[in-house]
């Protein structure tokens, strides 16, 4: 059997553009996908903290150090530029895998650049 967990997060990020004229996906500064472990067309959803929606769509890479979190495509109706988000990714596992599994939980400022990195959600910022 395998288990569905929390892969990587970016918890609070502010997104800095949404553009509708685009195919779609989410284009995310280099540097916040490596800290939460996210690979380039990854699945993620994307958590609206401002208004609530919740959507699924795919990465690409933003320029690094840019602290970009963009809205690509239809999304762009239901996220808007400056817009807080919480971007999650989940991995499947096996029952004994999850047993030692630690998520890469990212808090990120108002610029969304890195504060600090968890493995504990618990952890408060």
């Amino acid at each position: 059997m395998l288990i569905k967990m929390l892969k990587g997060k970016i918890h609070r990020a502010t997104v800095t553009d949404a553009n509708l004229d685009y195919m779609g996906s989410l284009s995310l500064d280099e540097d916040l996908m490596d800290s939460a472990g996210l690979n380039e067309y990854e699945k993620i959803q994307v958590l609206n903290i401002t208004n609530g929606n919740r959507l699924e769509t795919y990465i690409i890479k933003g320029e690094r150090g840019s602290g970009k979190v963009c809205i690509n495509g239809a999304a762009a109706h239901l996220v808007h530029k400056g817009d807080l988000v919480i971007i999650v990714s989940y991995c499947q596992l096996s029952n004994e895998e999850s047993k030692y599994h630690q998520p890469q939980i990212v808090y990120v400022n108002a610029d969304n650049q890195v504060l600090s990195k968890s493995t504990d959600e618990h952890v408060l910022v």
